[in-house]
């Protein structure tokens, strides 16, 4: 995929810049976890590999978790409020209600990790276009979207 992404270094280095920037914020079970749902309702076989992989093998999500991110949800009830969220967003695209942004922030996220998960979902929906329109060879054991989670 970076590979795909460096073909415009502007990307690229936008790309680098945003996930590193986050990658300081939201911990990394939170990232794989709305990675997940993003992927899933983007019908990206691709990032749902990868990202069920790193989820399973980087951020330790139990399979189990994993099959809940996939449906927009989690196990842990303010990671259920973020990855719900981020899949409602993509779902909506973005035509969430207030009582939608109100149940994250009851969650315990701030109004700063509230844009944070927003620029996850964003990024994640960068890369599920980029290898959707590219139909990337996927190099990570396949999960496919159709299949159940």
């Amino acid at each position: 995929m970076f590979r795909l992404i460096a073909q415009s270094p502007a990307a690229l280095q936008g790309f680098a810049a945003n996930n590193g920037a986050l990658g300081k914020t939201l911990d990394v079970k939170t990232r794989e976890r709305i990675a997940l749902a993003v992927a899933q309702v983007n019908g990206c076989d691709y990032c749902l590999s990868a990202h069920s992989y790193l989820g399973l093998n980087l951020a330790k999500i139990s399979p189990e978790e994993i099959a809940l991110n996939r449906k927009g949800r989690s196990g842990d009830p303010k990671a259920n409020a973020a990855v719900h969220f981020a899949a409602k967003v993509v779902r909506e695209r973005g035509h969430v209600s207030n009582a939608d942004v109100m149940a994250v922030r009851d969650a315990g996220y701030s109004d700063a990790q509230i844009v944070e998960i927003l620029a996850v979902t964003a990024e994640n929906i960068f890369t599920n276009l980029l290898n959707v329109v590219a139909e990337t060879d996927i190099d990570f054991p396949v999960v496919k979207v159709s299949e159940a989670a």
